[in-house]
């Protein structure tokens, strides 16, 4: 049933935000393959960013991992992340499912979800470094060792059969370079 499932990773900065939101405004026809957005829940009020994503307090997120409400979970950058089993419907549909996800979380995913393919969305330091100022949340040296670690992490967990997506090219250029690679995936998934 993982077959169709993306699991997108990628250091703070190189753009995944903004490739979903430009995937999700794209026509099914221009996207060639079915794809749903799975919507994260996050101990993160909503911040007018690019995600819309479910924000739940602490205890709220701790209740639902108690009742077996996440078919994922995982930690990151002092936070917490979780998708709904819900929103993995789409796979019964013979549709793709694609997760913004944690290189952290990939071991688990790599053994739970068999066939589950995961895309190593990275971009070079520069334009890194010109989208966290952008973004506005970290300043200085906070600034510049998220940039240094996008660096490190860069190709640090690529394993063959994984996707690379460098987006450093103009937004849409490298969603088009998305809609291909999915596509190329769901040729390769095909019996």
């Amino acid at each position: 049933m993982s077959q169709g499932l993306i699991y997108m990773v990628g250091p703070s900065g190189v753009g995944k935000d903004s490739l979903l939101a430009w995937l999700s405004r794209q026509s099914p026809e221009a996207l060639r393959v079915p794809i749903h957005i799975a919507r994260r829940s996050i101990t993160r009020l909503q911040d007018g960013g690019t995600e819309c994503h479910e924000p739940l307090t602490e205890a709220e997120f701790s209740k639902l991992v108690l009742g077996n409400g996440f078919a994922m979970q995982w930690e990151a950058n002092g936070l917490r992340y979780g998708i709904r089993e819900t929103e993995f419907a789409p796979l019964q549909r013979a549709q793709w499912v694609l997760v913004n996800g944690s290189r952290a979380y990939v071991p688990e995913l790599r053994r739970d979800w068999p066939g589950a393919a995961v895309l190593h969305v990275q971009a070079p330091a520069d334009v890194v470094r010109e989208r966290l100022l952008g973004r506005g949340r970290e300043k200085g040296a906070e600034l510049e060792a998220r940039v240094q670690r996008s660096q490190d992490l860069g190709a640090a967990h690529v394993l063959p059969g994984d996707m690379t997506l460098v987006n450093a090219g103009s937004l849409d250029v490298s969603g088009r370079e998305l809609i291909a690679l999915l596509a190329a995936r769901a040729q390769v998934a095909v019996p």
